[in-house]
């Protein structure tokens, strides 16, 4: 991955800085790995600035049992580190613990329109036919991602392209509030989208994204899954029976071989081409094989590592504190500033965001 070398012009200067976050629902997948955790591995070593969160309060958009939620937020963060992320090189936090988030997210709805987020396909799709009884904050879900994002004027966000709408709208945030106040403050963030493994297919429908949601497990690979159950879920993957072509374009209406093609791809670093290239010919008798030593070499290490974090949640805690800290030392003179230019008045003794602190 090409790191950013700049952020997008506005006028104002932004040293570039990325940020993205996952909720902690239970689960981390092989999607979510290759789609996401993966590239943010490649950008913090690429040394730009990273900031990554567990977005526990996107979390409660839908009700989530509590003990359960404090589980998935420790587990999304042994994933993290078990995948690459080093809490020294990156900033690793869980959303709840920086305030500015909230309290941007809120100077957001008085930015952003109904209309807006009537368009947001995501809540559509989430709500469902009952969308009367979805809660206000999954309605507002954007508006709060925005202010994940802009409270670090964060220039450039991996993301994937179920989440592309929800940066269009960060823009259009940035922009009007901008406009609205004649400012030059927030940034045009950009989406980075790139990846072959960037939206990987579930193992059992290769039209339907892979999601921790499924209701079968041999849908999906988990990172917590051992290296028996990785190789068999591969071995059962749905195929179909010809062999492979030499040929991406050959691919058109096999989705599940494609799939595994992608996979293959996220996996060993190559591309899609590439891989099908190598094992032009094959039939899946022999590929998936291949592709379960594959994903057992790269998979088993994370989730023997995850197993061993988990073992001490006190540690996990000491380093989401630590990045807490450190995320808060970016944000919270960010927001005041935006407080200054709404024009709240921030004269109490103590108070994290008092005017001029700049």
């Amino acid at each position: 991955m090409t790191a950013p070398k700049e952020a997008p012009k506005t006028g104002a200067v932004h040293p570039a800085r990325v940020f993205s976050g996952i909720q902690p629902t239970g689960n981390l997948t092989l999607g979510n790995y290759l789609g996401a955790v993966k590239r943010f591995v490649e950008m913090q070593n690429s040394g730009i600035e990273t900031i990554y969160c567990m977005v526990d309060l996107h979390a409660i958009t839908t009700w989530q049992d509590p003990s359960d939620l404090k589980r998935a937020t420790r587990e999304l963060a042994a994933g993290f580190i078990a995948s690459g992320l080093d809490p020294k090189k990156s900033i690793l936090f869980n959303q709840s613990q920086v305030a500015a988030h909230a309290e941007l997210g809120w100077i957001f709805n008085c930015v952003s329109r109904m209309g807006w987020l009537n368009r947001m396909t995501q809540f559509k799709d989430k709500a469902g036919k009952n969308r009367e009884a979805a809660s206000v904050g999954l309605f507002a879900y954007p508006n709060l991602m925005a202010a994940d994002i802009l409270a670090y004027r964060a220039t450039h966000v991996p993301v994937g392209e179920d989440q592309k709408q929800h940066l269009e709208l960060t823009r259009d945030i940035a922009a009007k509030f901008n406009n609205d106040f004649k400012v030059d403050f927030f940034p045009i963030t950009e989406p980075v989208i790139e990846g072959a493994g960037t939206r990987v297919m579930s193992l059992r429908d290769g039209t339907k994204k892979m999601s921790k949601s499924d209701p079968s497990d041999m849908s999906r690979i988990n990172l917590t899954d051992d290296a028996d159950t990785i190789a068999k879920k591969i071995r059962k993957a749905k195929t179909d029976p010809d062999p492979l072509p030499d040929n991406l374009e050959a691919l058109e209406g096999r989705a599940e071989a494609r799939n595994l093609i992608n996979i293959y791809a996220g996996l060993s670093g190559d591309t899609p081409d590439k891989v099908i290239a190598d094992h032009a010919g094959q039939q899946f008798g022999q590929f998936k094989p291949e592709l379960a030593e594959l994903a057992v070499a790269k998979l088993s290490p994370i989730s023997a590592e995850m197993a061993r974090l988990m073992n001490d949640v006190t540690e996990i805690d000491r380093l989401l504190g630590d990045g807490a800290d450190r995320a808060a030392a970016i944000a919270d003179p960010i927001v005041a500033e935006v407080y200054d230019i709404v024009g709240m008045v921030r004269s109490r003794t103590g108070n994290r965001h008092t005017e001029g602190n700049k």
